[in-house]
């Protein structure tokens, strides 16, 4: 049976033709998320980019469905069965990496401050600065962002420590790779705690009162994951009460924060509405639609898809 492949990818002039050169023999639909037709969606035996979670049960002859996106919990519960899935994992690690860098080094400068006594017009010098050079950088999350991440601190001159679930060799951007069960003791040595974890039942409310009481009171945490792995309201206590140098989080649960959330008001804590990754990069739009051309050339050959979704 001949394919019918609907895209819904960001693309750029040039790239449907590029495409269409990968699979000569199938139909080519083209669409946006926003103005997707139920008759487009029953005629897909394949689906790129991000279609709304409900519009999958139109697809009913949906064979393959790749997500533009890391993350897939959106979509549990919707596939057709038997569909394979896979995402666009490690599409965004640099756009990701790089904001999490910019947030700590931001909160080691007092940068959060310092906007504050701009907008307010007062010239105070908020004293002692930090560096990372030299200190140890705890990654939750040791895949393709947290390695990304890991090799930027590398080249500030820091120790990466890399966590994951299960340890089966080193990867690149941590010079020690050790297991989550190990969280707990590494805390109080690390200057930084960075969080890259997805969210399931064992990351929610990870970093609770007592994990965050074992770091070392000088640390910084920074979040760019998913908002349940923090408990905020710990951390807004912690940290009015002098607790940690200072935090930068990308992410919250909900999203957005309520206005009246204790953590808007938090002394050297640098917030972000969840933008360290997205379309928001050329590089990682351009990574997007290449990792989709790669899988579609392995579904047409009848290969093992990169990303697969379990």
């Amino acid at each position: 049976m001949s394919e019918t492949i609907l895209n819904l990818l960001p693309l750029h002039p040039g790239e449907a033709e590029e495409f269409e050169a990968i699979a000569p023999g199938a139909a080519h639909i083209y669409a946006r998320r926003s103005s997707v037709t139920r008759e487009q969606l029953a005629a897909a035996t394949v689906l790129l980019g991000w279609p709304k979670g409900e519009d999958l049960r139109q697809a009913v002859r949906l064979k393959w469905f790749q997500t533009m996106w890391a993350g897939t919990e959106e979509y549990d519960g919707f596939l057709p069965q038997g569909a394979l899935f896979t995402s666009s994992s490690g599409s965004n690690s640099r756009s990701v990496a790089e904001h999490m860098l910019t947030g700590l080094m931001a909160v080691c400068r007092h940068l959060p401050s310092y906007l504050d006594s701009q907008r307010s017009h007062i010239w105070k010098d908020e004293g002692p600065m930090k560096t990372i050079l030299g200190g140890t950088v705890l990654v939750a999350g040791a895949g393709n962002v947290g390695s990304a991440f890991g090799r930027l601190c590398q080249g500030l001159g820091a120790r990466t420590i890399g966590l994951k679930r299960t340890v089966s060799g080193p990867i690149e951007g941590f010079d020690e790779v050790r297991s989550m069960d190990e969280l707990d003791t590494l805390l109080p040595q690390a200057d930084v705690v960075a969080l890259a974890l997805p969210h399931s039942s064992q990351t929610a409310g990870l970093i609770n009162a007592e994990r965050i009481a074992r770091m070392k009171d000088d640390a910084i945490l920074i979040s760019a994951g998913r908002g349940s792995v923090l408990d905020q309201d710990a951390l807004a206590r912690a940290m009015t009460a002098g607790k940690l140098w200072g935090a930068a989080l990308d992410v919250t649960d909900p999203e957005p924060l309520p206005a009246n959330h204790s953590l808007w008001d938090v002394p050297n804590l640098l917030l972000t509405p969840h933008v360290a990754g997205g379309m928001r990069l050329e590089i990682t739009r351009r990574r997007c639609v290449e990792m989709a051309q790669e899988n579609l050339r392995r579904y047409l050959a009848g290969e093992k898809l990169h990303n697969l979704v379990l």
